[in-house]
């Protein structure tokens, strides 16, 4: 029987017999050679970790939409990138912002003071090895100006690595943003 080592999992496979088996070591790996009738086939199995990083990615996501700064700052890696392009003069476009303090410290008071989000949505999600991408619509308020974005589409692409977040490439309709963040303050009425 052959054991596949990948990360801190080892996986055995009996494919005769359609056994999976995960264990934390290889000590704990079950003996499913020894079946009753069937000839075991062994097939070469790499574990997916699309899974882990749709899995990371997701409450990365959560934890930036909810506020959830503590969340936020442990799944950062040390040397996290955060890229936002768009119009430059607007206070939390423009980067990339590089390092988690830089995120937490600089980035991140800017763009909550900046902007408030009115609507969103995730409606697609999908990962391949450490990449996961999410897409949606949105809707804001840029809190300068009192102005509405309208509602407009998202996407952002995560890398993952060892269950941290390394690089968060945002998209948006900055032209919608920075239209609103540029306009005369609205008019209470």
């Amino acid at each position: 029987m052959t054991i596949w080592k990948t990360s801190k999992l080892t996986m055995t496979v009996a494919a005769a017999v359609g056994v999976i088996g995960a264990c934390a070591t290889e000590a704990e790996a079950p003996n499913i050679a020894q079946t009753e009738s069937a000839p075991v086939a062994e097939v070469p199995v790499e574990v997916d970790i699309s899974a882990a990083t749709l899995e990371t990615a997701q409450a990365f996501l959560w934890a930036a939409g909810s506020g959830d700064m503590e969340t936020l700052q442990n799944l950062m890696v040390d040397d996290f990138v955060w890229h936002n392009e768009g119009d430059a003069s607007i206070p939390w476009v423009g980067g990339p912002w590089l390092g988690k303090e830089v995120v937490l410290n600089e980035f991140l008071p800017k763009f909550g003071a900046g902007l408030t989000t009115t609507s969103w949505t995730t409606d697609y999600s999908f990962a391949n090895g450490d990449q996961a991408v999410f897409m949606g619509t949105m809707s804001a308020i840029a809190n300068n100006s009192g102005v509405e974005t309208g509602e407009f589409s998202w996407a952002v692409r995560v890398q993952v690595a060892d269950g941290k977040v390394v690089n968060w490439n945002w998209f948006e309709d900055s032209y919608a943003v920075s239209q609103a963040y540029h306009a005369e303050p609205a008019k209470a009425e």
